[in-house]
Formats: C-alpha cells, structure tokens, sequence
C-alpha cells in the first residue's frame, strides 16, 4: 500500500501538469495562420472532411483534436499561374472551402469578421478564413483584390516566391535576379497596399523581399502580418525576417507568425537535407523533368523515404527558440503561429500533423510562459491585428 501511494505521489505533479496544458490548449482560442490544405486537396484528389491520416498533416477531425478554433487556410498556387490562371485557380480552392463547410455546418463556419470568429468559437465550430499566398492571382488587376475580399479573403502575401510586375519577392531579391531599380513596390504596388488597408485586407509580409518590405510597411495604416516566417539571426536563410523587420512589424502593431518548416528553423538542416536529396539524386533527377520547381520534388521523396527524413527533422525545441527570440527582441504581444502545415515537407519532431499543436502549449508552460501570454501567441495576437484591420 505504502508503495502505491508513493507512485501516486511521484506521478500526481506530471499527471497536473498534463491535465493543465491541456485543459489551457482547450480553452484558449488557437489560431494557425497559414495551411495549405486547399491546393493539396487539388493535388491529391482529396477533401478535408475524409479522414486523411498519413496523407496531409490536416484534415477536419485532426483539426479538432489538435484544438484548433482558427484556421486561415492559404489560397495559392506557384508563379506558372500566370494571367488568366492564377484568379481562377484562387477561386477553385475558395469554392472547395465553401463547400466544405456547406456539408458541415454544424462543425465549420466562414468566418469574414471578427464578430463571426467570436461566433464560431463559442458554437465550437472551426472559424475558416482565408488569405491569398502570392499577388500574382490578382493578375495585376485591383478589381479582382475587391472581388477576392468579397468572396472572404482577409490576408494577401504581396509575392510568393515569384515577384509580380508590382512587388520582388524575397528570392528574386536574394538571388539578384530583379534589377535594383525594379526592387520593392511600384506605384501599383503602393495603390495595392492602401486599397488592401481601405477593404480591411491584412498586408502579409511573408515572403517579400527586403525593399518591398519597407515599401510595404511604411504605406501601410493598419497592422501587418508575416504569416509564416521564422528568424533570420537563428536561421539565415532569404525567407526569414531579420532583427530590423521584426522591430518594425512589432512598431507596425503586427505579429509574425512561426512557419514550422524544418529548413527554416534550423539552420542544419539544410546540408541535412541536401545529404538525403544527393542520396535519392537518380530519382530526383527524374522527378525535376516532370516539375522543376523543389518543393514538387521534395514532397514526393519526403512521402517515398519516411524512415530517413524522420532523422533529419530538428527538435521541437528548436521552434521554441525562434519563438523565444522574438519575445526577447519585441515583445510577447508580436508572435503567433503560422504552421504552413500541407504547404511543408518537413516539420519539428513531435509535429507529425495538426494535432501535435498541444504539445506547443505544453513546451511553453515547461518554459515558464504564463497562461495569459500563452494565450496571446495561440490566437490573441492575430485577433488583435484582425480587429485593427476590420475597423473602418
């Protein structure tokens, strides 16, 4: 008997503990800014209320168990969608959201404002947004901005990785293949940013590169966002937001939500992964004929070769110091979660899919977070920036 009230004893605290990250996990209101799920149903064939384990990191049952209230699913395709491709392959991928949610009313809800994400929540109802990965799907045309926001778009990333006549992304700025000249916004691109202000659109500032991202800020009126994008000091790589931008979205009244890919979070990664990539390079070869873009090609050997990219992938320690970074640097009150979750071919260990978001509550709690700022990097923080964008 003695034995067995000391094994209570020894396990009680962990037993607490565990009830505590979960119950907060629960009863906080959990925003993930950025998923890809929309294209990936396109590119696999497959809809987001099937059962999907194994197959995308998302699907709407493991949303629930993951406890996710929130989800800005991203409407993107590459920069091949050109004109008269890219408005109409946006437009697919809304319509796929809406009807989705048509056949689960009592279990989704489009949510447009700020009144309806409240809504939502308290109907335990995942709140679907949306936000538009890439100016180029506006194909040059402020009319399909306005028609897009009609339709339930409440963020826009100025670029992907391809600049647009309007705006040069961050790769094409880091590779030096856009003149210096044609750098940042153009006069287009500033009427884009203040009409996105004018509709409530939130300006996303992921993806951008440097020039368009002061042009970019010091338009805008209102609060931005990077929706998915991690620290440069910690991992330098062109996707990520150096020491100066963070200071200035945090000036802004903005928050920069954490992408989980691995090659963004650890800067090991990458000869990690070029070591799997040169291993497979008789296969990869051939997939490259078939699509050259590397994202096609590391999905596909990621998916054949689990065992070996289960090693490659960092700790998830490793996102927590990219979220403490930002804390120290500018404050609790400017960092959130933007998981890029079916838009990844690699994540931290520990976050297979969407339903290891608790363990990020449990890990801050382990840091000596406190529940009210955890709560702001779940969801209060975007809801704040949600809100300043919302008011007219």
């Amino acid at each position: 008997m003695y034995k067995i009230r000391l094994l209570i004893m020894l396990l009680l605290p962990v037993l607490l503990a565990a009830q505590s990250y979960k119950k907060l996990h629960q009863r906080a209101t959990v925003i993930d800014t950025h998923n890809d799920f929309p294209n990936q149903s396109i590119e696999k064939n497959v809809s987001f209320d099937q059962s999907l384990k194994g197959i995308t990191h998302s699907d709407l049952q493991r949303m629930k168990e993951g406890g996710m209230d929130v989800q800005v699913f991203s409407i993107w395709c590459d920069g091949s969608f050109g004109t008269g491709k890219g408005y109409a392959r946006a437009n697919r991928q809304i319509d796929s959201l809406y009807a989705w949610t048509a056949r689960n009313k009592s279990a989704m809800m489009i949510a447009r404002t700020p009144a309806d994400l409240k809504k939502a929540v308290k109907q335990k109802k995942l709140a679907v947004m949306m936000g538009v990965e890439g100016g180029h799907m506006i194909e040059d045309k402020i009319e399909y901005l306005d028609a897009l926001y009609e339709r339930g778009v409440r963020y826009m990333t100025l670029t992907w990785n391809n600049s647009t006549s309007w705006a040069s992304s961050a790769q094409d700025e880091s590779k030096n293949t856009v003149a210096n000249e044609k750098k940042g916004l153009t006069s287009l691109g500033a009427q884009i940013v203040k009409r996105m202000n004018e509709l409530g659109m939130i300006v996303d500032l992921s993806h951008v590169g440097e020039q368009t991202f002061w042009d970019a800020i010091q338009i805008s009126t209102k609060p931005v966002i990077a929706s998915h994008s991690c620290v440069h000091q910690l991992c330098p790589v062109f996707r990520n937001l150096k020491d100066e931008q963070i200071k200035a979205i945090a000036k802004n009244g903005g928050v920069v939500h954490l992408n989980f890919f691995s090659g963004f979070i650890d800067s090991t990664f990458g000869k990690r992964n070029a070591a799997f990539l040169q291993a497979h390079k008789r296969e990869r070869d051939s997939l490259q004929v078939i699509n050259p873009e590397p994202y096609f090609t590391e999905e596909y050997l990621f998916a054949r070769y689990p065992e070996e990219v289960k090693a490659l992938r960092p700790p998830l320690s490793a996102l927590l110091d990219h979220l403490d970074y930002i804390v120290k640097l500018v404050g609790v009150e400017h960092v959130g979660l933007g998981s890029d979750f079916d838009g990844i071919s690699s994540a931290p260990q520990q976050l297979d899919d969407v339903t290891g978001l608790p363990l990020i509550t449990k890990a801050l709690l382990e840091k000596g977070y406190s529940k009210k700022d955890i709560r702001k990097i779940l969801g209060e923080n975007f809801m704040r920036v949600f809100i300043a964008n919302s008011s007219k």
